[in-house]
């Protein structure tokens, strides 16, 4: 596995994985448009270039295919009660990287770069409270339920995670 910046060119892979409506099922359930993977793309670049930090590009160490997308971020989200005012932590990968380890891997390396080169006391992450895969994920990083809240009128679990745990 490789981590990587994205790059305007991801738009195919970014497109095709957030349509997937099996990749989106946990993540509001709605397959995006390719206008909204654009806006997407955008965002995930633009993170680095405000915030100097964001999200990276999962590609398969093989044959360099486009497995998916992990980082932090700042969305600034509109939920209730509202998350703390630290990064996030997230993740997402295509079907054909599902029950590979590819999550745990490529988690394991973003929060390693964070406790080596960022000096945040502690990262959340949401998750849908029936996505047990990646709440498992979340756990094994060292990720602890802390509450519920609701986004986008539906419940969602907030986790946090003490840096480097």
């Amino acid at each position: 596995m490789i981590l990587r910046p994205h790059v305007p060119q991801d738009l195919d892979d970014v497109a095709a994985l957030w349509a997937d409506p099996a990749v989106v099922k946990y993540i509001g359930g709605s397959p995006n448009t390719r206008e909204q993977s654009w806006a997407r793309l955008l965002r995930n670049i633009g993170h680095w270039q405000a915030l100097g930090f964001g999200y990276w590009v999962v590609c398969d160490r093989a044959d360099g295919h486009f497995l998916g997308e992990v980082g932090f971020a700042q969305f600034k989200r509109a939920i209730e009660p509202a998350l703390p005012d630290i990064p996030e932590a997230g993740w997402v990968l295509a079907q054909r990287a599902h029950g590979r380890g590819v999550a745990a891997e490529a988690v394991s390396c973003m929060h390693s770069w964070a406790d080596k080169d960022r000096d945040w006391p502690q990262t959340c992450c949401i998750i849908d409270p029936d996505h047990v895969a990646s709440l498992k994920v979340a756990q094994k990083h060292g990720y602890r339920i802390e509450g519920q809240a609701r986004y986008y009128d539906a419940p969602i679990s907030v986790l946090l995670r003490q840096r480097g745990v």
